[in-house]
């Protein structure tokens, strides 16, 4: 049974955002990406009560500015998915978690050092350039499902 549900155009929309915020951290980063993206559709708390499908996460609008930077650039995402990233979008749908995006609802690339916390979430660790994040323990129970 997958994570989530999701359909064809699902795979493609969350394929195209993995390869645009982490094509340059290869397979692997682009799988904590997508980990993040599924999680934050699982999660019914803080600042993702209101989305539940790739979709929603994906386009999700906080603060004035898209959620994920490759919306508003145009860069990699609105171009075509390929097999691999659409073979990865699957993996992270169906099954895949991994530290230290497991439970993560954020990530970021700093200009520096990974900071202990991000919006007063603990650290939970680093893939190349990414630092990811997840919630306060006891903030966010329904990430660990799933």
């Amino acid at each position: 049974m997958p994570r989530i549900a999701y359909r064809s155009k699902d795979v493609d929309l969350m394929a195209r955002m993995m390869r645009a915020e982490a094509e340059a951290e290869g397979q692997q980063g682009m799988l904590y990406v997508g980990n993040v993206i599924v999680n934050r559709a699982n999660a019914d708390c803080l600042d993702f009560k209101d989305v539940r499908t790739i979709e929603d996460v994906i386009f999700q609008v906080q603060g004035n500015n898209y959620s994920f930077e490759a919306v508003q650039k145009g860069n990699l995402f609105y171009e075509r998915a390929r097999t691999v990233e659409k073979r990865l979008a699957k993996k992270a749908l169906d099954y895949w978690r991994d530290h230290p995006a497991k439970f993560s609802l954020w990530y970021f690339n700093p200009y520096g050092p990974c900071p202990p916390t991000w919006y007063d979430q603990p650290f939970t660790g680093q893939f190349k350039q990414h630092c990811f994040y997840e919630p306060v323990a006891g903030t966010c129970e329904s990430v660990y499902r799933g």
